[in-house]
């Protein structure tokens, strides 16, 4: 079976969990921007964790399914619509042939994931569906859907079989609230702010601006102060440049000690710029939740800290999939 995109939306592109292992040869890993609601999707419709959906980022696609498909709809709050009538989003759907999937304004967060039962059945590239559109590799030919794309889904996992509930509760749908608090484990470069600059860093609110993809997130604010010093050879002359380094991803930036980036599931891997610190892998979901204007408080973190948060996000994907009666 297939879909056939009508409008392809803004930015719809096919993502899994992504690319691991290639970062150090200058390939992002990619996958979904928010893995947590795509990965619910997929359980709903009786995937594994593992198949591909369609991330559609603000404005969602038209497409015609060509047979009788099982879909669910999650991630930012978004009307949904099946042949122009308003149907439930984080719930099972089941299309007919011919069946119209549609999308209204988007009123909070900014993507959500169309799951679809088989998965979205583009071939693998380095292990993963993931498109890597800077690279134009993976996903569908290497790029975003276009009008017309006829986009293939794959057999039903497990014979068909769907999960016992036909909707996630609500206590494990996430939130898109217009403030969070962002935790971060600081390093490697934090020494170069001065004090007023980590102080800013930490103590002060920062605005997600619309500058902000797949790639990376810019933040507005109070800006922070770098310590002068004599670059070495091969840096840059402002004090926020440094020789080259590899970036971990969920670093964070300030070029010129003006506005935060944090760099996102498709960025770079190496560059000229000081890293002040890390996004803990637990809270790189939420940064992805954030519409433009979110005011966002970066909150220093241990190591120790940050495993215990990982260790409690995989804690309620488990028990998110248990109440479903899902199996990952």
């Amino acid at each position: 079976m297939a879909f056939e995109i009508g409008n392809p939306g803004l930015a719809t592109t096919v993502q899994d969990q992504g690319r691991t292992g290639h970062y150090n040869v200058g390939i992002p890993q990619s996958g979904s921007m928010d893995q947590y609601s795509a990965e619910l999707g997929n359980a709903l419709v009786g995937n594994t964790a593992r198949e591909a959906v369609l991330e559609c980022t603000y404005l969602g696609p038209v497409l015609t399914t060509d047979s009788d498909a099982v879909v669910a709809v999650t991630g930012a709050p978004v009307e949904v619509k099946v042949n122009g009538e308003p149907r439930p989003q984080w719930s099972r759907l089941e299309l007919k042939a011919g069946d119209q999937l549609s999308f209204g304004v988007i009123r909070g967060g900014t993507r959500y994931y169309i799951a679809v039962q088989g998965g979205i059945d583009v071939p693998e590239v380095l292990g993963s569906r993931s498109t890597y559109s800077l690279g134009a590799i993976g996903g569908f030919k290497g790029r975003k859907l276009e009008a017309g794309d006829v986009v293939p889904v794959g057999a039903p996992l497990n014979d068909g079989k769907l999960p016992q509930a036909d909707s996630v509760p609500e206590e494990f749908r996430p939130v898109y609230a217009k403030e969070q608090e962002v935790r971060i484990v600081l390093g490697l470069y934090d020494h170069r702010l001065t004090d007023e600059g980590l102080a800013n860093l930490l103590n002060e609110d920062w605005k997600v601006t619309p500058v902000a993809d797949r790639m990376g997130l810019r933040y507005s604010g109070p800006g922070v102060k770098w310590k002068e010093r004599e670059q070495p050879f091969g840096a840059g002359s402002d004090p926020s440049n440094i020789v080259d380094a590899g970036y971990a991803v969920g670093s964070i930036q300030i070029p010129g000690g003006t506005q935060p980036i944090i760099l996102h599931r498709d960025a770079v891997s190496g560059g000229g710029y000081a890293m002040v610190g890390t996004v803990i892998s637990a809270d790189m979901d939420l940064v992805a939740r954030a519409a433009p204007g979110t005011a966002t408080r970066f909150v220093a973190v241990s190591m120790d800290d940050a495993l215990e948060a990982r260790r409690d996000l995989a804690e309620r994907r488990n028990k998110a999939w248990a109440a479903l009666g899902a199996t990952r």
